[in-house]
């Protein structure tokens, strides 16, 4: 029989990284609705979550509460990624991928920089009024250590990607959307703004950013390793699909999971440090077994 306390143990585990996992969802989500859009991978995704958060504290930091330094600074990343599309995407239509690429490498760098500009480089603490502390009433009847503060996280993000994914799913953005990810000439055939599209969906990714920010900032500090959280959400894209929303969802909580397991229970075989990896290894087995995902478009290609 199995054991009472490994059993809870387990679970402990468990969910604690499928909570961390819809955090990943929530970056990687950034990601999947710009490639939908304009098939350009963002790389400056990253830089775009720190540049929100950074720009949040900073705006409370000069006094404003925090739901104002909030509104603000959604205000802010709706106009940086409008003027992003504006600036940058839409002057590179119909270039290749490889030039689209290298201009979201520089984005990120001018997004770092101009952060760091303006609001400096210093480590901030970010308090969302919730203690990181377990949950009295869960240690007290289980004798497990779930985080209210990795709760409220996870409940946050879940309700972020689910929104998104109801908008972009259900409302007449959405079929839009889908119908840009087709093909951008048969979408503008049939009368479907593909700027208007492009502009609502960069600015979208700046809010996701700034949600991602905030969560992932409260955890760990407001600090320039943020812009490296891009990383953890690359194995998600490439396991749940470059296209697909529900994809990044589901493979988000896959690889929250596996390596939070992985690194308590196999990880102690390898001397540790697995949880840092495990998620590129499932990256490289779907890219060579199902390099589309789990629920991308699967690309045939004449050679």
């Amino acid at each position: 029989m199995i054991d009472t306390v490994e059993l809870l143990f387990f679970l402990e585990v468990l969910i604690g990284g499928l909570l961390a996992g819809v955090m990943y969802s929530l970056v990687a989500l950034g990601f999947v609705l710009i490639y939908k859009a304009s098939r350009v991978f963002n790389f400056a995704q990253g830089a775009m979550v720190f540049f929100a958060v950074l720009s949040f504290v900073g705006f409370m930091e000069l006094g404003l509460p925090f739901w104002a330094a909030f509104l603000v600074t959604v205000a802010l990343m709706i106009l940086v990624g409008m003027t992003t599309e504006r600036l940058v995407l839409r002057q590179l239509v119909n270039q290749s991928d490889q030039t689209l690429l290298m201009a979201t490498i520089g984005l990120a760098f001018v997004f770092e920089g101009m952060g760091q500009l303006i609001w400096g480089v210093e480590v901030r603490r970010l308090d969302l009024g919730i203690p990181d502390v377990p949950l009295e009433w869960v240690l007290d009847s289980t004798g497990m250590f779930i985080s209210a503060l990795d709760i409220s996280a996870g409940v946050v993000a879940a309700v972020m990607v689910t929104v998104l994914a109801i908008l972009f799913s259900k409302t007449k953005i959405g079929l839009g959307l889908r119908a840009v990810a087709d093909g951008h000439a048969a979408a503008m055939s049939i009368g479907i703004p593909l700027k208007s599209i492009w502009m609502i969906v960069w600015a979208t990714a700046g809010v996701v950013a700034l949600v991602a920010g905030m969560m992932w900032g409260a955890r760990n500090g407001v600090q320039f390793a943020l812009v490296w959280l891009a990383l953890k959400a690359w194995p998600v894209l490439i396991i749940g699909g470059f296209t697909s929303v529900p994809g990044v969802i589901v493979a988000g909580l896959m690889v929250g999971a596996i390596e939070k397991v992985a690194e308590v229970y196999i990880g102690p075989a390898f001397g540790g440090g697995i949880e840092g990896w495990a998620p590129y290894m499932m990256a490289v087995v779907f890219l060579m077994f199902r390099p589309e995902g789990l629920f991308g478009e699967r690309m045939i290609r004449r050679v």
